[in-house]
């Protein structure tokens, strides 16, 4: 079992930047695919970005490509979400959630594929 807890989240205006953090306690992090996904009010939690164990592969969702980079450390058990040109659109409660994959390597955009997530942390973007 991981635990994850996101940091870094805030309130900024457009055009802005931030990074949230994910800090994975527990199990070996490095046998984890961590995605970050967001929930708006009203709308359906949306995959953001994804990475596999040790950075080979990342993927994100089309509207935040060139934004957003996903990036982990696996020596201090953190995955990042660096988010520049920050939208209104962008405003949500974003999660990161660890999917369990010790002997294979597959960043899924469904949150349904993910073990364990976060509590969330609140992004905002003013226009």
């Amino acid at each position: 079992q991981v635990q994850l807890v996101e940091s870094g989240g805030g309130l900024v205006q457009a055009g802005g930047s931030l990074r949230l953090s994910c800090a994975a306690s527990g199990r070996t992090f490095s046998n984890y695919v961590v995605g970050w996904f967001r929930q708006a009010p009203g709308k359906e939690r949306e995959f953001v970005a994804g990475i596999s164990q040790n950075s080979e592969n990342s993927y994100y969702t089309d509207s935040v490509k060139g934004r957003f980079t996903i990036s982990r450390d696996n020596a201090k058990n953190t995955v990042y979400l660096q988010m520049n040109s920050l939208k209104p659109e962008d405003t949500a409660v974003y999660y990161c959630a660890a999917d369990y994959q010790p002997f294979r390597s597959s960043v899924s955009n469904s949150g349904a594929q993910y073990d364990y997530w976060g509590q969330g942390t609140q992004v905002t973007v003013s226009s």
